[in-house]
């Protein structure tokens, strides 16, 4: 990756920004949810699983347990036979169980608005709970940093670090916060439908003028 000023990396992300709204106008968080403790079950799901996947099993899971008291008060092993298809099942259940019992006995049943808060909860870390704050609550603490983003980020030429906490400082610093949560659906939406890990397609690349291709095989 060649070097790049500070001031000229910074025009660039702005014009990145202007590109990806361009190309996907009605980006949103696709894991399917109709409140905030869904999404925040559907997200400690969707760890090494595809979104697509979590729809499926969250379509049935969410009719059979409305509450974060009825995740609670589940038997551990219906909950993990209900989420079993998305992997590592018994640690998810386990944490989604652990997750909403906490909710019940210290936040009343009810997503908490804070990062400290959400991050005290099992199987809750700092990228679950920028998904959960970002699109919930539409309160943009920082940037979800998700394999999509962290590729492309690379790729893009935004950020030469290696770690999500990294990347996600580097773009915290890049874009502006009012864009944190959009710029993450952003990523995500480009990295699905044009920029895929091992053949991205950069003849037809919305950001080609745009993108150093780093780490790409010419």
């Amino acid at each position: 990756m060649s070097r790049e000023s500070a001031e000229g990396r910074a025009g660039r992300t702005t014009a990145i920004i202007a590109g990806l709204q361009r190309a996907y106008p009605d980006a949103y968080c696709e894991l399917n949810h109709s409140n905030p403790v869904q999404l925040l079950v559907a997200t400690i799901l969707s760890a090494q699983c595809t979104d697509k996947r979590v729809n499926l099993v969250t379509a049935e899971l969410f009719q059979r347990y409305r509450s974060a008291r009825d995740f609670a008060e589940a038997p551990l092993g219906d909950l993990e036979q209900a989420v079993r298809s998305t992997g590592f099942y018994r640690n998810k259940a386990k944490n989604i169980q652990a997750c909403c019992r906490k909710l019940v006995e210290r936040h009343g049943g009810e997503v908490p608005r804070t990062m400290e808060e959400l991050t005290a909860l099992d199987g809750a870390g700092r990228k679950t709970a920028n998904v959960v704050l970002g699109n919930a609550f539409g309160i943009n603490v920082g940037v979800v940093v998700d394999t999509h983003v962290s590729r492309l980020s690379q790729r893009l030429g935004l950020t030469r670090a290696t770690t999500p906490e990294r990347i996600e400082t580097d773009l915290m610093k890049l874009v502006p916060r009012e864009r944190w949560a959009q710029f993450s659906h952003w990523l995500i939406w480009h990295g699905r439908r044009r920029c895929a890990a091992r053949k991205p397609d950069c003849d037809g690349c919305e950001l080609k003028a745009l993108c150093p291709q780093a780490g790409v095989k010419r």
